[in-house]
């Protein structure tokens, strides 16, 4: 399964499943990032870290290892699943 980290600028996702545990996961689920939740990635900083999402009309700045919790799949544009 790919992790948010793992998405290239312009492309989108579904959040499928949140890993780990603690403060991170309750930050992530407290952001709106929560499995059904569609993402876009904007863009990463210059030096890698942190990360630029769209998520309901918002923009949000990640840490990669926030992102690394994240678990996603991608749908092809007639909504089949082609990537989990």
């Amino acid at each position: 399964m790919k992790s948010l980290k793992d998405l290239a600028p312009g492309e989108k996702a579904i959040v499928s499943k949140l890993v780990g545990a603690g403060s991170i996961r309750r930050r992530i689920i407290d952001m709106g990032i929560v499995p059904g939740a569609e993402i876009e990635m904007e863009r990463y900083a210059p030096l890698g870290d942190p990360i630029e999402i769209k998520l309901k009309g918002y923009h949000l700045s990640l840490r990669k290892e926030e992102a690394d919790n994240i678990l996603l799949h991608q749908e092809d544009e007639g909504g089949n699943d082609y990537a989990k």
